[in-house]
């Protein structure tokens, strides 16, 4: 197959040669506070013939163009003339790594109940505990705390229930109740899963959810009660 053959597959971008370090220039003036993007630009022999910076609007011009000379210069002992560098400024373009981090963060203020914290303490009584939630909701954090025996098992339910109970604070006229919480182990990985009664008046329903245990058996049945409950308790909270 020709070298011009259309048919010839093109390597990723991420694997295209960069002899003059182009994309690591770029890549190391985009950490610059206050850059939105940047482009070099190079001549045939790779010495930077232009500088094109995207900034955020209400920074100094001037101080820019220092940041990027001290920039090339300390990482890549690269010193370039200050006129090669040009300076644009938006307060409406923002990177994509940021509009991302931003969509994330909203759509996670906007779910129902979110968890904060788990703890589990030595209980009042010898081979107990106390495990304790908190969950928040519309950035008001509920707490709530249920002893049980020491024992795996024990301390997998505790965290459930104490999950209900701050769930339990946020509903009028409707309770939820624990119907099983178990451990299961798949070929290579161990979930935990819940099953709960959502009651109100007459009708009941069963919720179930799941959680990959990750950092604690205790934190994956919160999760788990969460998976479960979610929808149900945001359809029938309070406004």
């Amino acid at each position: 197959m020709r070298a011009s053959d259309p048919q010839m597959p093109k390597p990723p971008i991420d694997a295209m040669p960069d002899p003059w370090g182009v994309r690591r220039a770029e890549n190391l003036l985009t950490t610059l506070e206050g850059v939105l993007s940047a482009r070099v630009v190079t001549t045939p022999l790779g010495e930077v013939s232009e500088i094109h910076i995207l900034a955020q609007a209400g920074l100094q011009p001037k101080q820019l163009v220092r940041n990027v000379e001290s920039a090339l210069l300390a990482h890549l002992g690269l010193k370039v003339d200050h006129r090669k560098i040009s300076i644009a400024q938006t307060a409406e373009v923002k990177p994509i790594e940021t509009l991302e981090r931003t969509v994330v963060r909203e759509r996670a203020m906007q779910r129902g109940v979110l968890f904060e914290n788990l703890a589990v303490q030595a209980g009042q009584r010898a081979l107990r505990v106390s495990v304790a939630v908190t969950l928040s909701v519309g950035g008001r954090q509920e707490t709530a705390a249920e002893e049980t025996t020491d024992t795996p098992r024990g301390r997998v339910e505790g965290a459930a229930r104490a999950t209900l109970t701050v769930l339990e604070r946020l509903l009028e006229k409707h309770s939820l109740v624990i119907e099983s919480v178990q451990v299961v182990d798949t070929q290579d990985r161990s979930i935990v899963f819940v099953a709960v009664q959502g009651m109100g008046g007459r009708d009941a329903v069963l919720l179930t959810g799941t959680a990959e245990i990750r950092q604690s058996p205790e934190r994956a049945a919160v999760f788990a009660v969460l998976d479960a409950t979610n929808r149900w308790v945001d359809a029938r909270r309070p406004a």
